[in-house]
């Protein structure tokens, strides 16, 4: 199944929220929802919503650290909110606390 991606934005925030499984086979869907909001001047944070992520790969590590990338350049910070314990285990296990903040 295809993952779901919604976005909403509100003043200096906006959110992604994901659900389904995140693969490779995402990646232009999630440059799609996160690129625009890249864009948006007075965005200053953009949380990534991991509630409903049932699973995710390595690509999907990977797409989140270039969109990270992107996003200091552009002046703005990612954050990472309420992953399952499973997909929390994997971010653990790829040291991703020390690149995000995490919010359970």
């Amino acid at each position: 199944m295809a993952m779901q991606i919604s976005t909403t934005s509100m003043s200096d925030r906006a959110v992604i929220r994901l659900a389904g499984r995140f693969d490779f086979n995402d990646h232009r869907t999630f440059k799609a929802a996160y690129e625009p909001l890249l864009q948006q001047a007075g965005l200053k944070t953009v949380e990534i919503d991991m509630a409903g992520i049932e699973y995710l790969d390595s690509s999907a590590l990977g797409m989140m650290m270039l969109m990270r990338e992107r996003a200091q350049a552009a002046g703005k910070t990612v954050v990472l909110s309420r992953p399952s314990s499973t997909v929390a285990q994997i971010l653990d296990i790829a040291n991703f606390s020390k690149l995000f903040s995490i919010i359970s």
